[in-house]
C-alpha cells in the first residue's frame, strides 16, 4: 500500500470509526494489511478531542447548609461552577437546615462521612450551619484539605478563622446602603426594625446590625425573631407600632399552621399586608414578594470568590496566608408594585440605575 494511504491529511475521528466498522475487504484478508488498521487506531486515539479523555484536575466537595431549591443556594452554585466546573469534579451535599433545623448536627456527621469516602482535594462550606456543624468539628485544623467558606453571617473570629486550612468570604447584608436607598425613595422614614426567622443565620445578621447601628441613617428600634407564621403575624403588628420600616433578609423556613416549612413567597406577602409600610431586604430573589427595595448581595459573588480562593489553595497557595475577604458588590432593586401600593412617588433621579421589578 502506498504511503498516501497513511496520510493524516483530512483525517478525522469520524473517519477513524468508519474505518474500524467498515474495513476494506483486502485489509481483512491480508495479514500485512492488518497493520493498516492498527495504525489507524493509533492515529484515531491521538486525534480524539482532548476533552474526551481529560480527567478532572481536582475533586471538590461542596456542603450547602440549605436545600437545593433555595434561591440563595442556586445563586451560590452558579458562582462556584463559573470558576470550578471546568477543572473540578464537584459533589454536592445539602444539609437542608432551613426546613429541618433539628437535623443540623446529624447532617454535619453525614457530610463528614461523605468527605471521608469522596476524598476531595478541596471543600466549600456554604452558610453558617455547614461551618458550625461540619467544618469546625471535623475539618478545622484537623486535616490538610483546604476549606473555603462562603455565605456565612457570623463573625469569622467566633470560629477561630482564619485557620491553618480554612479561609473564605463572609456574607454581609448591605444594611446601611439599603436604609439610605429607602430614605432616598421615602425621606420620611426615621426608624426601622428587624425581623427574620429565629435561626443561627438570623442571630448572626442581627449581630451585624447591632454592631453597625451608629453608621445607619435611620434609628434601630428593635428586633423580632419568630419561628411560626402566627408568631410572624403578631410580631409584625408589634413592630408596625414601633417603626417606619422593616429590614428583613429572608423569612424562608417559617413554620406554617401544619408545621410545614414555608417559603419567602408565602410569608412575605402576609407580612407586607399587615405592616402596610416599607419592608426592605438584601437579596434579589425575595424583594419581588412584597418588599419595597434593597441594595442586594448575590450568591454568585459569594460562590465566585470562594471558588477562586479554593482553586489557588488546591494549586499550592497557603490557606493560612489567605486573608478573609468580604462581599463588595451591591445592586439596587425597587419593587414598583409596592411603591405604587404604598403611594410613594419618588424623584425619578433616585431610581436611575436601579433594577425595577413587580410583585409576583
Amino acid at each position: 500500500m502506498s504511503a498516501e494511504v497513511l496520510s493524516t491529511q483530512s483525517f478525522s475521528p469520524q473517519h477513524f470509526y468508519f474505518s474500524i466498522l467498515n474495513p476494506p475487504k483486502e485489509t481483512v484478508m491480508s495479514g500485512k494489511k492488518k497493520i493498516y488498521v492498527n495504525i489507524l487506531m493509533i492515529l484515531g486515539l491521538c486525534l480524539l478531542p482532548p476533552a474526551a479523555a481529560a480527567a478532572a484536575k481536582f475533586k471538590v466537595l461542596v456542603v450547602m447548609s440549605y436545600d437545593d431549591a433555595f434561591p440563595w443556594v442556586i445563586e451560590t452554585k452558579e458562582g462556584l461552577e463559573s470558576v470550578l466546573a471546568g477543572t473540578c469534579e464537584m459533589k454536592y451535599f445539602y444539609m437542608d437546615t432551613k426546613n429541618r433545623p433539628e437535623t443540623a448536627n446529624q447532617k454535619g456527621k453525614e457530610a463528614f462521612h461523605l468527605y471521608e469516602s469522596f476524598e476531595p482535594q478541596g471543600v466549600i462550606a456554604s452558610d453558617d450551619d455547614a461551618r458550625s456543624e461540619f467544618v469546625v468539628p471535623y475539618l478545622k485544623d484537623k486535616v490538610k484539605t483546604p476549606v473555603m467558606f462562603c455565605g456565612v453571617n457570623a463573625e469569622a473570629a467566633k470560629y477561630g478563622y482564619p485557620a491553618s486550612n480554612v479561609s473564605g468570604i463572609p456574607e454581609r447584608c448591605h444594611v446601611a446602603e439599603s436604609i439610605a436607598f429607602a430614605r432616598q425613595i421615602l425621606p420620611s422614614v426615621k426608624t426601622f426594625g428587624y425581623m427574620m426567622k429565629d435561626s443561627t443565620t438570623g442571630t448572626a445578621a442581627l449581630e451585624q446590625i447591632k454592631s453597625e447601628t451608629a453608621s445607619y441613617s435611620a434609628t434601630f428600634v428593635g428586633a423580632k425573631m419568630p419561628r411560626t407564621l402566627n408568631e410572624t403575624k403578631a410580631m409584625t403588628l408589634e413592630l408596625k407600632a414601633q417603626c417606619d420600616m422593616l429590614f428583613t433578609p429572608t423569612m424562608q423556613g417559617i413554620a406554617g399552621d401544619s408545621n410545614e416549612s414555608l417559603s419567602d413567597k408565602e410569608v412575605m406577602p402576609v407580612m407586607a399586608e399587615i405592616f402596610a409600610k416599607p419592608i426592605i431586604g438584601g437579596s434579589g430573589y425575595n424583594i419581588k414578594y412584597g418588599m419595597l427595595c434593597g441594595v442586594i448581595k448575590t450568591g454568585q459573588e459569594q460562590g465566585r470568590t470562594a471558588g477562586k480562593m479554593l482553586l489557588k489553595a488546591m494549586e499550592g497557595a497557603a490557606v493560612s496566608q489567605m486573608p478573609i475577604t468580604r462581599n463588595q458588590q451591591g445592586k439596587r432593586i425597587v419593587n414598583v408594585t409596592m411603591m405604587k401600593k404604598l403611594g410613594i412617588r419618588p424623584n425619578p433621579v433616585v431610581l436611575e440605575g436601579s433594577e425595577l421589578v413587580r410583585t409576583e
